[in-house]
């Protein structure tokens, strides 16, 4: 029988303190970080690694049935949580989905401007299998505060139970919702991004060519965190960091057949984003990868074939992080940088003002 459980706050109050300690110290404690590919982990990142390793939670699904998996990763979300940033305005909405009806919350920053104001659509990571408004609630408060740009985070069907493209058709419903019902939302019509982590990132850009192939509302952004978008090829990234850094092989050949459990659906563009004939008159991008993520490689190349097809695209490498660095924020002060970037990246591409109190760090606990 496996020990029982410390409470995930008691948890979280340790990695957060390891995760402080000076880089000699974590050094003295973990020993060396991982050196890889010309990279090399930074040393409160290897915090997390070496503590998911000795606690058992050194892959992002544990390679469980779905629903194990799903309680898996909310107890890991959990652990490295901390109190939630405040906002000015929390709502929860229901959005009338293709297949069911799909929850959503706001997330209004202090700051933020009166209403009309920007706002984005945030699509949850998970590898379309796992993942909640719960797991993704730290990266919304943060970018939120950060930013000062309201977020909008719905809900979708998971697979295996809804394969593909039941994620993607609900991500086209929740964007399309909430164009229609921006003055409802205090939203500003023409300034509504779209955006997501991994699989979540992955969808965010499938609106994109849905929306500019079916002459729908246009995404005024896309802010794309280490999106996942190639189904078929395997990349040298993902051949390089299969295992030891979260995210492992294991944990993407789970989730690709959950999702996509015909192989061929792998080569349909909203699948497979990269795979898209035509990039062309997509919205501008910010796309941010981690030096030790599977996807880098692939999140780069897609990043550079919009620009190639004259899209505006930022692409930022954080060569010292790892896939999930927008889930720890609250612990890693590596992460909170570079979660700081890409909320710039959002203010600045929706002109929202910045908020009086921003900084690197985090924002202060309620």
């Amino acid at each position: 029988m496996a020990p029982p459980r410390l409470p995930a706050s008691f948890e979280y109050r340790v990695v957060k303190r390891l995760c402080e300690l000076s880089p000699r110290a974590q050094r003295r404690l973990f020993g060396r970080p991982p050196e890889l590919d010309g990279q090399v982990v930074a040393p409160d990142i290897n915090v997390v690694l070496e503590l998911a390793k000795r606690t058992g939670e050194d892959t992002l699904t544990g390679g469980l049935p779905p629903e194990e998996s799903r309680a898996y990763v909310r107890r890991s979300a959990a652990s490295v949580s901390g109190p939630t940033l405040p906002m000015a305005d929390v709502f929860e909405f229901a959005i009338p989905g293709p297949g069911s009806e799909l929850r959503a919350r706001l997330y209004v920053p202090f700051g933020a401007p009166p209403p009309p104001r920007p706002m984005i659509v945030h699509f949850h990571g998970g590898g379309w299998m796992v993942g909640d408004l719960e797991t993704n609630d730290s990266a919304c408060r943060f970018l939120a505060a950060h930013s000062g740009v309201s977020i909008l985070s719905p809900t979708y069907r998971l697979a295996p139970e809804h394969p593909f493209p039941a994620a993607v058709e609900d991500a086209q419903a929740a964007f399309r919702w909430a164009v229609a019902l921006a003055d409802e939302l205090g939203a500003d019509r023409d300034r509504i991004a779209i955006g997501g982590d991994s699989a979540g990132a992955n969808m965010a850009a499938g609106v994109c060519i849905a929306m500019r192939d079916q002459d729908g509302p246009r995404p005024a952004m896309q802010l794309l965190i280490y999106p996942c978008t190639d189904a078929i090829e395997v990349r040298r990234s993902r051949k390089l960091f299969s295992d030891g850094f979260i995210l492992t092989q294991m944990d993407i050949d789970v989730c690709e057949r959950a999702y996509l459990p015909d192989k061929a659906m792998g080569h349909e563009p909203l699948a497979s984003i990269l795979r898209a004939p035509d990039l062309s008159s997509l919205p501008p991008a910010y796309v941010a990868t981690a030096g030790f993520d599977p996807f880098r490689d692939e999140g780069e190349e897609y990043g550079l074939r919009m620009r190639e097809a004259g899209v505006p695209v930022a692409i930022r490498r954080h060569p010292r992080l790892i896939h999930t660095f927008a889930n720890l924020t609250d612990v890693s002060r590596s992460a909170r940088t570079a979660m700081a970037e890409a909320a710039g990246a959002l203010r600045m591409g929706l002109s929202a003002p910045v908020p009086a109190s921003l900084g690197l760090g985090a924002a202060p606990h309620s």
